[in-house]
């Protein structure tokens, strides 16, 4: 969703402010602009700056705030399962500046699961960088791919490390990023 028409925000709300990754209270009655609407979040243009808000925050923009999302339709029986499954969540985490998911960026380095005591509990562990390395948005990037995760039945912790080695370039992203991007 695009927004070409102002949205007077309806309450303060919390934002973040993209890159730089800093927390801002946005004002009720300023104007906002949505510019991006995906994995449930929102990147809004305020007074010329851009900021994130969480989908949690959707009414201030006027918006109904969408049900909690289960990760799945039934729980997933084994470890293959579950690894399907978080690759399937990973890819609803979006860089609020780029409309493409986290995973055909190529920002996701590594994802596995260790066991965890009880049958069929695991923890994920994953590897992820950002498209430059003085993104701010890092931290919010990271916690959104953690909490879809651990949305997932079956996994009971994750972890998420921001790293910067190799360096991203635009060969990691997929043929479908490159396409809807334009740069093919």
């Amino acid at each position: 969703m695009n927004s070409n028409e102002a949205i007077t925000l309806t309450r303060d709300v919390e934002g973040t402010i993209i890159p730089a990754g800093t927390k801002v209270t946005l004002q009720k009655g300023e104007q906002a602009f949505i510019t991006q609407s995906l994995g449930g979040n929102y990147t809004v243009v305020v007074n010329g700056n851009m900021f994130r808000l969480e989908a949690k925050d959707a009414d201030a923009l006027g918006l109904e705030v969408a049900a909690k999302p289960t990760a799945n339709t039934g729980t997933p029986s084994t470890a293959e399962e579950i690894e399907k499954e978080a690759w399937n969540q990973m890819r609803t985490c979006f860089d609020p500046e780029i409309p493409v998911n986290i995973v055909d960026l190529g920002l996701v380095y590594d994802c596995h699961f260790d066991p965890l005591g009880a049958p069929d509990r695991y923890k994920a562990e994953v590897k992820m960088t950002l498209t430059a390395p003085g993104c701010g948005m890092g931290a919010a990037i990271s916690q959104d791919v953690q909490n879809k995760l651990l949305s997932i039945d079956g996994i009971d912790e994750a972890n998420v490390a921001v790293v910067f080695e190799p360096q991203w370039n635009q060969g990691m992203m997929s043929e479908a990023a490159k396409l809807q991007l334009g740069l093919m």
